[in-house]
């Protein structure tokens, strides 16, 4: 027996854009995440760029955790090694629930496209109070990988056999006491 078809739940998204040199011209992958969130059905509902500085990127986090119109944010950039790259360290401190699997999964599929490179890779994804929050390099090629393999599916409630978004009314309904 079969299960009845779900239908496409569009999902409202922040797509946040780290670094010290892109414009909203010049940024190729935070046009490629709403482009693909876009083409998928989904409402891109905030966009901003901010620079590589820990505190303003854990506002501009917070600003939209805090937004009840915001379901999922996807941020491209500052998932790096060097010293500039602070975006995990300006998301932790906003993390309810870790999702070690998301990171896990990106670099698994990213070692068949760039090898060993991958490790550089700090992607990573979080429950932050009632939203999702994804940290994509800052790469097309690595936003690419993340959306067609990972995101694009995760994000579609017809997924089976589970999704995010068929979770998304629990999290916003259910607290724990």
């Amino acid at each position: 027996m079969t299960s009845p078809a779900r239908e496409f739940i569009p999902v409202h998204v922040g797509v946040l854009t780290v670094s010290d040199t892109r414009t909203l011209e010049t940024d190729t992958s935070g046009r490629l995440a709403v482009d693909r969130l876009v083409e998928a059905g989904h409402r891109v509902i905030r966009r901003a760029i901010v620079r590589d500085d820990r505190n303003a990127i854990r506002a501009a986090l917070q600003s939209w955790i805090d937004d009840p119109e915001v379901e999922v944010i996807i941020t491209t950039g500052g998932t790096g090694v060097t010293p500039r790259d602070v975006t995990p360290e300006a998301l932790a401190p906003l993390v309810t629930k870790p999702i070690p699997g998301f990171g896990e999964l990106f670099r698994w599929i990213s070692f068949s496209e760039i090898g060993t490179s991958t490790i550089q890779s700090r992607a990573e994804a979080a429950l932050c109070g009632t939203t999702y929050v994804f940290l994509l390099p800052g790469s097309t090629g690595a936003v690419r990988t993340a959306f067609d393999k990972i995101l694009l599916q995760q994000l579609d409630h017809r997924h089976r056999p589970c999704n995010f978004v068929e979770l998304l009314p629990r999290i916003r309904g259910e607290r724990e006491g």
